[in-house]
């Protein structure tokens, strides 16, 4: 039976693997590449200038900013996403009153909190960031609208032109349209543990908080541990890049003052509008490495016995 196993393994796996290199490693090994030479992006010559751009990019205040801004999405979208995932889908299938016939359920109309949730991932990212630059809006959006309407006339700030705010209304935005998501996907693992578990967790006296500490999160932690990786590098990735870009002000976004800028933003600026396509491969190596530290640094600290039901 094992005859011709490995021949029929390679014939598999020889197209997709061929496929992957081509289109995911290979063009990693030529950022890498360019990242040695002064390539303009727009003429075939250039010349070979070592480390040049890697000690610019050390010097350039406006990278360790982006750098900054980066980290703190990082760190701080998949903190807040996916405790509010947590929250509400722990709410959803476990978090409601007692019912005839069921001592576990979620709170009632639960389908429909679930669909609402999920909306936003209808919508594309660019709709979405269009929607709330309007909303944002410091004359005519409604959020500033809503506050006059309830008499806070003089609580109307400027909320994407003042450097304090501007991050943190584009980090909510993101975690808006993101959380429905995790809050579906942590619904359908929860839904899966057996209602035994909690039944007998209550029988001996558990609360809701107990429960959730105790048998859910310990039993979705693998599903977590990933949503966290996925949530970082949409942090870190094309995702906030699309948001800051539209949503800011500045002639490419990430303004006021740089205060939005985020690495992704920074590439494609010095990559197409000021056409230095080498020094936006050497920022996008540096993108790659704390890209591939966060998914290594979250991986190791969630790394736990694996609990099966």
């Amino acid at each position: 039976m094992h005859h011709g196993k490995y021949r029929f393994i390679v014939g598999f796996l020889a197209a997709p693997l061929a496929i992957y290199t081509l289109f995911v490693i290979w063009p990693f090994i030529q950022s890498i590449y360019y990242s040695f030479t002064d390539w303009t992006g727009l003429s075939p010559d250039f010349e070979m200038v070592g480390f040049g751009n890697y000690d610019r990019m050390l010097s350039d205040d406006i990278f360790w900013k982006s750098l900054q801004h980066s980290l703190t999405f990082a760190l701080l979208l998949p903190l807040v996403t996916i405790g509010l995932a947590l929250f509400f889908a722990f709410m959803l299938n476990v978090g409601g009153r007692r019912r005839k016939g069921a001592a576990i359920a979620g709170v009632r109309g639960s389908s429909f909190y679930k669909i609402v949730y999920f909306f936003p991932q209808v919508l594309s990212i660019v709709i979405v960031a269009l929607l709330f630059q309007f909303a944002y809006n410091p004359s005519s959006g409604a959020i500033n609208s809503a506050l006059q309407a309830v008499g806070l006339d003089s609580i109307q700030p400027d909320w994407l032109g003042d450097p304090r705010l501007a991050l943190w209304c584009v980090m909510a935005v993101m975690v808006w349209s993101t959380v429905g998501f995790f809050v579906v996907l942590f619904s359908a693992g929860m839904s899966s543990i057996p209602k035994d578990y909690y039944e007998a967790a209550l029988l001996d006296g558990a609360n809701r908080i107990t429960t959730f500490f105790r048998i859910t999160l310990p039993l979705l932690w693998d599903t977590v541990q990933s949503g966290w990786v996925y949530m970082g590098i949409l942090a870190l990735g094309a995702e906030s890049f699309a948001v800051v870009q539209i949503m800011t002000v500045g002639p490419n976004g990430g303004g006021p003052d740089y205060s939005t800028t985020v690495l992704p933003l920074y590439v494609y600026v010095k990559a197409f509008r000021d056409g230095q396509a080498a020094y936006a491969t050497t920022i996008g190596v540096a993108l790659l490495i704390v890209t591939l530290a966060f998914a290594a640094i979250v991986m190791r600290l969630g790394r736990r016995e694996r609990l099966e039901y």
